[in-house]
């Protein structure tokens, strides 16, 4: 009969899954408890490959394409893509946590009333199932509706060797909040093309989504028959730090997901390792000082300083007049690559983040500077603050 484990591990998603096989394999006595720890992974998990994890077995990097996006004109990134094979992903994380004998465990995690452990981490996801700081008021929110269609019907929107990072090209007959299309090639061959709000407090509803989507490809000429796989995306982008005595929040609870992009996976993969080192190193301390480095290994300042960057450069979005997007969005790509990538990716690099946001007053119009200004002196945006804002300035016409 097992003893108390030194760690617990609350939640047995791809997060939870590698910071409990991180821990075991450093010699921490590590169990994991799940709700449902047998429910398939629905999400298409992407990245860019920079920042692909290293140590992944071939094929679980599964596609890889190079990177486009449209605002006003077509922007080549000249950065690389991929898309996981979900199933090999965690093929290769049960396997791992097979051989280091971690068991999972059915069960709702409950504060107050777990398992004894020496150190607790929640893995739980946005909901912060163990979290004192959870969010007040209406989440700003990720929502994005998505049809897996073969290639040739994805043809006029995406062209083959390459992802759609964000189409912000308008959908004929459709007003309001902007959407994008997202489009990416599939490891089983078919393309996922997808509908999404980038940020909306709250989140666009899923229906109009799906209603944008069906016009954009009847646009192009794209029917789209009964038996199409979907795929529906929901996440809040402002989820607060976590904050439960004992307990570490890791993965989306930490939360480890980019304000501005809704990437986490890459983050959390990679994070796992040097979390599970921090407390093997200090487990001689006893739990309090494995946690303590744990925190630090996860949060360093800089990491700190980025995050709360990034959540201002979200609530500067979140006050965005519509008609303001797609110009945000062309002066964004129109930053140098470094810049650009700076802010996209790698979360202990907050000067060159300030640089990247500095560097948008040189590349858009002075009505979406002016915007910018403004935002970042006020408190976080209230729900439909973007499209109540008024204003005269006109964009210029899409190219397409």
């Amino acid at each position: 009969m097992r003893g108390v484990p030194d760690v617990l591990v609350v939640g047995a998603g791809p997060a939870g899954r590698a910071v409990a096989v991180a821990c075991a394999e450093r010699g921490l006595q590590t169990e994991m408890i799940d709700p449902a720890p047998s429910r398939p992974w629905a999400p298409t998990y992407g990245m860019w490959s920079d920042e692909v994890p290293a140590g992944l077995p071939d094929g679980v990097a599964a596609v890889r394409v190079r990177g486009t996006a449209f605002a006003r004109t077509r922007h080549r990134l000249g950065r690389d893509y991929t898309v996981l094979d979900t199933h090999a992903l965690r093929a290769h994380l049960d396997a791992r946590l097979a051989q280091a004998d971690v068991p999972v465990t059915p069960g709702r995690a409950v504060p107050g009333a777990l398992r004894p452990a020496g150190l607790v981490i929640d893995a739980g996801g946005a909901g912060q199932p163990l979290s004192r700081g959870r969010h007040r008021g209406v989440a700003a929110e990720q929502t994005a509706f998505g049809l897996m269609v073969p290639p040739a019907a994805a043809a006029p929107l995406v062209g083959e060797g390459e992802a759609v990072f964000m189409d912000w090209r308008p959908v004929p007959g459709v007003d309001g909040w902007p959407t994008f299309l997202y489009a990416v090639p599939l490891p089983d061959g078919r393309v996922l093309l997808e509908e999404t709000s980038l940020a909306r407090r709250p989140g666009l509803p899923i229906r109009e989504l799906e209603r944008r989507l069906r016009a954009r490809l009847n646009a192009h000429r794209v029917s789209v028959p009964d038996g199409w796989e979907r795929e529906v995306v929901r996440f809040p982008l402002d989820v607060p730090r976590h904050r439960a005595p004992g307990v570490l929040g890791f993965g989306a609870a930490a939360p480890l997901t980019h304000p501005a992009t809704g990437y986490q996976l890459a983050t959390a993969l990679s994070a796992a390792p040097a979390v599970a080192a921090a407390i093997a190193g200090h487990w001689s301390g006893g739990p309090g000082a494995a946690l303590a480095a744990a925190r630090r290994a996860l949060w360093p300042p800089a990491a700190l300083a980025t995050h709360v960057l990034r959540r201002r450069g979200l609530e500067s979005l979140l006050r965005m007049p519509p008609g303001y997007v797609a110009d945000f969005f062309e002066g964004f790509f129109a930053l140098p690559p470094g810049a650009r990538d700076a802010y996209l990716g790698g979360r202990t690099r907050p000067v060159a983040t300030v640089g990247a946001m500095a560097g948008l007053f040189r590349t858009t119009p002075w009505p979406v500077r002016l915007r910018l200004i403004g935002s970042s002196l006020l408190l976080n945006a209230p729900p439909g603050y973007g499209e109540r804002s008024s204003g005269e300035y006109r964009s210029a016409p899409s190219v397409n």
